[in-house]
């Protein structure tokens, strides 16, 4: 189809429906375009900005009649910064949304047209639930300090000392690092140079315990006036652990792979239901821990373990799963290509005194097949939490060799995990039970438990 607008056009349009990355999508004489801050229900003004045969993209210029599920974002800075892309919509139709997404990708992608889907779990209070929140610092056009959240698709800096998702105690902590960085002259991170000091502010919460981790990343090996940082950061409630991670590549990762300790312990310490935790600057952990306990629920209720199961953990990360699962199973192995996250699984386990769990260090879809037939094991139950990308085919094709009696399937990205599941179940497993949690409010991004069983 030809487009039927012109860059700059201006018009009318009614937002039909919410794209995987939460703009608007309306229809123009048949044509698409995608609008960045609009809602199912909107009717707008909008200006074209780019157009290509099948579909374009438009900026909001001023709402005509706005949605019924419009609302006043929380934040002042929603529309501009990348955390938050559902602020402006209520939540309910968020979980609807998020819900509706899942079911798309199952039906479109992976072909399912019969399966149970139950209801998205929500949160009662979906604000300040973040654990964990990672502020960049760097300078504005004018050198002036910049602390805050990279705006949506870019590098740039917006400048805050709030966040409606993070921990409350966030807010605190960046107003003395504000004040740190500037009374004592330390020179923020510039990207395009590559100079400076001060990348990122690293802060951890434990909800739990309400202990508190501030880690600063730096260009460097050590940090200007550490006694006074030190000082400043002991007067914050619950403030357990003060280090520094060195990250002196020229790279967009934020975490180098070396701590060094300035005060405190070198963790801090949470826990999920009955479970305890030690979690590291460098951990893998679940940043929404009310989220994470029903997700984690969900797991086990789909496990359905009676006691005598051998089940495997995959991408088994600090042994959040494994040791949910261990409490109700005969024996856990957990896989995990991180060396250090597999030390933490270790400790893990040894502070909750569970001596059913083993934990091996490599990429799964490489030493699992080598691991199972040295150790010579059944494997009754595999949970499989992989990353974003999902499982490699070599992976699954090893799940399907070792034919466990149910796949326990958790996913963060409902694209991939409907095509691995298609695979899974043109190969002998058949698809039961869909469940999604809300861990990520006001954000795109949704998690998924998903049970399979041997056909």
């Amino acid at each position: 189809m030809q487009a039927v607008v012109t860059k700059n056009d201006q018009i009318e349009i009614k937002i039909e429906d919410i794209g995987s990355e939460g703009e608007g999508i309306g229809k123009y004489e048949g044509y698409t375009l995608f609008v960045k801050d609009t809602v199912m229900g909107d009717i707008a003004l909008v200006q074209v900005m780019k157009t290509g045969k099948t579909f374009g993209y438009a900026k909001l210029l001023k709402l005509i009649t706005p949605s019924e599920y419009r609302c006043e974002p929380k934040c002042p800075i929603a529309s501009k910064c990348g955390g938050c892309q559902l602020q402006h919509v209520t939540y309910s139709k968020q979980l609807e949304y998020k819900e509706d997404k899942v079911r798309n990708c199952l039906t479109r992608i992976g072909g399912f047209d019969s399966f149970t889907m139950e209801p998205i779990i929500g949160m009662e209070e979906p604000y300040y639930y973040r654990n964990k929140s990672q502020f960049p610092v760097g300078k504005d056009k004018e050198g002036n300090l910049e602390i805050g959240f990279y705006a949506s698709r870019t590098h740039s800096i917006i400048d805050t000392d709030q966040c409606c998702i993070g921990a409350e105690i966030n807010d605190e902590i960046i107003v003395f690092m504000r004040y740190f960085i500037e009374k004592y002259k330390i020179e923020p991170y510039e990207e395009e140079s590559h100079r400076g000091l001060l990348r990122h502010i690293l802060i951890r919460v434990g909800f739990a315990t309400e202990e508190v981790m501030v880690c600063l990343v730096i260009n460097g090996t050590e940090l200007p006036h550490q006694e006074e940082l030190i000082q400043g950061l002991q007067k914050i409630k619950g403030m357990t652990s003060i280090c520094l991670n060195v990250n002196k590549y020229r790279t967009n990762v934020i975490l180098g792979e070396k701590i060094i300790p300035l005060w405190g312990a070198d963790y801090i310490t949470d826990s999920i239901g009955d479970i305890k935790y030690r979690i590291s600057p460098l951990s893998f952990y679940q940043v929404n821990p009310v989220q994470t306990k029903k997700l984690y629920d969900t797991v086990l209720e789909y496990a359905d373990l009676h006691g005598d199961e051998v089940v495997w953990d995959l991408y088994c990360g600090i042994g959040t799963i494994s040791l949910f699962l261990a409490k109700n199973a005969k024996k856990v192995y957990g896989v995990e290509i991180v060396a250090a996250a597999v030390e933490d699984a270790k400790t893990n386990a040894q502070i909750n005194d569970i001596t059913n769990t083993e934990f091996f260090i490599g990429a799964v879809e490489e030493v699992l097949p080598g691991i199972f037939k040295k150790e010579n094991s059944q494997a009754d139950i595999i949970v499989v939490d992989p990353p974003r990308k999902g499982c490699d085919q070599s992976l699954l094709d090893t799940i399907l060799a070792i034919l466990p009696k149910k796949i326990v399937y958790v996913s963060c990205d409902p694209a991939t995990l409907a095509r691995d599941l298609k695979y899974l179940c043109e190969k002998g497993y058949q698809l039961e039970k869909v469940k999604s949690v809300d861990q990520f409010c006001h954000s795109v991004h949704v998690e998924t438990v998903v049970k399979l069983k041997k056909c």
